[in-house]
């Protein structure tokens, strides 16, 4: 049973589809008028593997993840830049999926953009209006708050604290301060569309009301964003859903945390503003997703160097673990015995903890996806293993291929969901590991001095297998000697 915590409820709840077996979600994207920054990779990396892990629990889902690509910030920049609006929001898309696809976030089912749904858009707030929802007013139109007395239930605000802290657009024309645009008329060498109020283009909070009933009905199951769209982005979209179609527009709405930078809020005045790619040029994608999961979607996490050298020592001993034993099972079969036959008493519990990895790692994740102790228990598990790879000589190698293929399957299908763990080792430490680190030497000479020395210690030379090995530590290189054969990394 999935327990998410709904930002509307306040609590958390089991998770109870629209239609059984299905999970439809949408999350907000991003305005594409600049690089994405660190804030945009964090709601993407947690809303990827929510959705990884619903498909892992056997439903069919439907992930739509929009583009806003008309906003006054797009017009802005064209203008800088000298190219159309349109032009600036390709070039920013196509950055953003290249940043996606570096951090390992799958593509959305569907990803709309905000211009391709113009008639819809147009459709619900012509409803609006002939329902009191909605006025024009000299071209634009406006949602009427006082008119929708549910306003206010996500952010949980009533409408006197909302006009004292709320970023509210200034209008005197407006009924009311907190009433918002839901169409503006068009400025010259503006962006602009026919409506029955005159050209204009579609207010920002419109949009995912229109392309969420489109692609995902007027009812569907989650709503996922950043806690700074809680107010007033998403608490709008409410009000214009429900009063369009008379139904509760969405079931659950989560919400994930605020990235803080050395325990300071990220912002371009205090010059800790850091893009996806200014990350991704200093460190390599797979720790930057796998710190990103190490903390509850819903809490604040601070992005630090030394955070993200614990997750970086982290991979180190997945990856190490990763290889001691794909070393070991290297050329060797799968024997055609029971495992009770043939592995120890003292080794049981350690066959059990992997043949029930499968099953612990979903309570964690079932509880509100709680990454953070999902790969907790990942770590665990990997000392474990890696204990009984330092020990292996010791062991009926029968049982060692037993519990060493179970961990290898276990791990393999829990990365998968996570989207992190899942390079072969080699690429690991002589490709990201060793982009970062002080080797002196290339891979090719580095694996020579390896064949050498393993030819000396064949010869019982180990005054030359010493010598090499001396040689390779001075050049950043440390040596493993394991089961199946010598391991190195960058030191």
């Amino acid at each position: 049973m999935i327990r998410l915590y709904n930002t509307l409820t306040g609590k958390k709840e089991e998770f109870v589809p629209v239609t059984p077996g299905v999970m439809h979600m949408y999350a907000c994207g991003v305005t594409v008028y600049d690089y994405s920054h660190v804030g945009h990779a964090r709601g993407a990396v947690a809303f990827d593997v929510i959705q990884r892990y619903f498909r892992r629990r056997g439903y069919q889902v439907k992930y739509v993840r929009n583009f806003t690509d008309v906003d006054d910030k797009i017009i802005n920049r064209a203008k800088e830049e000298g190219i159309s609006p349109a032009a600036v929001a390709k070039k920013y898309i196509d950055a953003y999926q290249e940043d996606m696809k570096r951090l390992g976030v799958d593509r959305a089912d569907v990803e709309p953009l905000a211009t391709d749904h113009i008639r819809e858009m147009i459709d619900v707030i012509k409803r609006l209006v002939e329902k009191g929802l909605a006025y024009p007013l000299n071209g634009d139109v406006y949602f009427r708050v006082k008119n929708f007395p549910e306003y206010g239930k996500l952010s949980k605000r009533n409408l006197d604290d909302m006009m004292a802290g709320a970023r509210v657009e200034v209008d005197a024309r407006k009924e009311y301060p907190l009433d918002f645009a839901l169409w503006k008329a068009s400025k010259p060498g503006e962006p602009a569309w026919d409506s029955p109020w005159g050209p204009g283009r579609p207010g920002w909070h419109i949009e995912c009301t229109a392309m969420g009933f489109k692609h995902l009905g007027e009812t569907f199951d989650i709503h996922a964003g950043g806690k700074d769209l809680i107010f007033p982005h998403h608490e709008n979209e409410i009000a214009q859903s429900e009063g369009s179609s008379g139904k509760r527009f969405v079931n659950y709405w989560l919400h994930n945390g605020f990235v803080n930078i050395n325990q300071e809020k990220m912002s371009k005045s205090l010059g800790n503003f850091f893009t996806i790619r200014d990350i991704l040029d200093k460190y390599d994608a797979e720790i930057v997703r796998l710190f990103l999961l190490s903390t509850h979607y819903r809490s604040p996490i601070d992005f630090s160097d030394a955070n993200l050298k614990d997750a970086r020592a982290g991979l180190d001993r997945f990856y190490t673990m990763k290889e001691g034993v794909r070393n070991f099972l290297a050329g060797k079969k799968v024997p055609a015995v029971k495992p009770e036959e043939v592995i120890e008493a003292a080794d049981r519990p350690l066959y059990e903890k992997i043949q029930n990895f499968g099953q612990t790692f979903e309570e964690a994740m079932d509880d509100d996806f709680n990454t953070a102790l999902a790969i907790g228990i990942l770590y665990d598990l990997v000392r474990d293993v890696n204990k009984y790879l330092a020990e292996i000589d010791q062991k009926n190698v029968q049982a060692a291929i037993l519990l060493l293929t179970a961990a290898r399957d276990a791990f393999d299908d829990v990365s998968r969901t996570l989207g992190i763990f899942l390079r072969e080792p080699e690429e690991w430490f002589q490709g990201a590991r060793l982009g970062e680190s002080k080797v002196t030497l290339s891979v090719e000479q580095i694996e020579r001095y390896i064949h050498e020395r393993n030819e000396a210690r064949a010869r019982k030379d180990w005054a030359e297998a010493d010598r090499i090995r001396k040689v390779l530590d001075e050049a950043g290189v440390a040596l493993f000697d394991r089961a199946g054969g010598t391991v190195w990394k960058p030191k």
